[in-house]
């Protein structure tokens, strides 16, 4: 098969635009079933691998002859397969780890939502409640066991936009940064971290907050830190010159997306700044179409949206607030505002 695909029929091209959906289920298999951390310490053989994942060898062969074929994994002699650098990223232990992540892409809490993408599409409904019967909060509240997943993708997943997220954003011209659902302090830590001569507020549900202490302590940063339980759409604490949101407003309507920000903009004295952590959906052209697929996921599990910088600002402006700039910051911009 040519590695330019443009050169091949339509329908060739087709079949291989919906194969994308089934090579995203083996990566999420050989994730879960621990395949790249039983290759950690090189090259095994597929009897080996088997008995180190408890897996049927024959069938384990055909799951790794694929991850292969897609970069994962290098296929050598004698049924025996090796680590490639893409795979190090499945690997629990790595720096980079996405593994829980491509776990959660395959667990049917998240897949099976897929299936209502036409139903969405035609009512414009949230799907998960159609297929899960519940909302998605209310699934992980009652499986823990996809809670703790989801919650670990979600941390990695954060991993790869903290760092140039600090790095783009001067958040050292404030006094006291207010994280608002900042989970475990993760974001939060990090700015501390940059900037020693500010403070920080983490908000969030009191459950997860009161689960930040090892992440504060760990960056040195406990003592710069408030901890504030409660709820983002009754109200947001004050004390804060800046108020910082990542990947929050992804997660809702408009609707509920304003009485998040009209929140902060109460919070907010007249000389201070709310800071949007998002990715922008760019307007055409899209280089991929990751930003655009990222917000059909929203559609269909959470009911929020990717929103253009055009969205923002109209967002921010019907929730008293003005948009300033947007900084790029790798794969998440800062989208700043200030009171209107």
């Amino acid at each position: 098969m040519p590695s330019d695909t443009s050169r091949l029929p339509a329908p060739a091209r087709i079949l291989n635009l919906l194969a994308g959906g089934w090579l995203a289920q083996a990566v999420s298999a050989v994730a879960e079933l621990g395949v790249a951390d039983a290759l950690a310490d090189g090259p095994r053989s597929v009897h080996d691998l088997a008995a180190a994942t408890g897996t049927h060898a024959p069938s384990l062969h055909r799951l790794l002859r694929t991850a292969a074929d897609a970069g994962l994994l290098e296929e050598l002699d004698d049924q025996a397969f090796a680590l490639t650098e893409l795979g190090q990223a499945l690997r629990e232990d790595s720096p980079g780890s996405l593994r829980n992540f491509a776990i959660w892409t395959g667990l049917p809490a998240e897949r099976h939502a897929w299936t209502g993408l036409a139903d969405a599409v035609r009512t414009g409904r949230t799907a998960f409640p159609d297929v899960h019967g519940t909302s998605v909060w209310d699934y992980l509240g009652e499986y823990p066991d996809v809670l703790t997943v989801f919650d670990k993708a979600m941390t990695e997943a954060s991993r790869g936009i903290i760092a140039p997220v600090v790095a783009a954003y001067d958040f050292g011209a404030f006094r006291t940064v207010v994280d608002v659902g900042g989970g475990r302090g993760a974001l939060l830590a990090a700015v501390l971290d940059a900037n020693p001569g500010v403070s920080g507020t983490l908000y969030d549900r009191p459950e997860v907050v009161s689960q930040a202490e090892d992440t504060l302590r760990a960056a040195g940063v406990r003592d710069r830190v408030r901890l504030v339980g409660g709820d983002f759409f009754d109200t947001v604490p004050g004390g804060g010159d800046a108020y910082v949101l990542s990947n929050i407003i992804h997660d809702w309507d408009d609707e509920l997306s304003r009485r998040i920000l009209r929140n902060c903009r109460t919070a907010l004295g007249d000389d201070g700044r709310v800071l949007l952590v998002e990715a922008v959906l760019p307007e055409r052209p899209r280089p991929t179409p990751t930003v655009s697929l990222m917000d059909l996921d929203m559609l269909l599990v959470a009911g929020g949206k990717q929103r253009t910088a055009g969205e923002f600002e109209v967002l921010l402006e019907k929730s008293g607030l003005r948009l300033t700039r947007i900084v790029p910051g790798g794969h998440c911009s800062v989208v700043e505002a200030v009171p209107a």
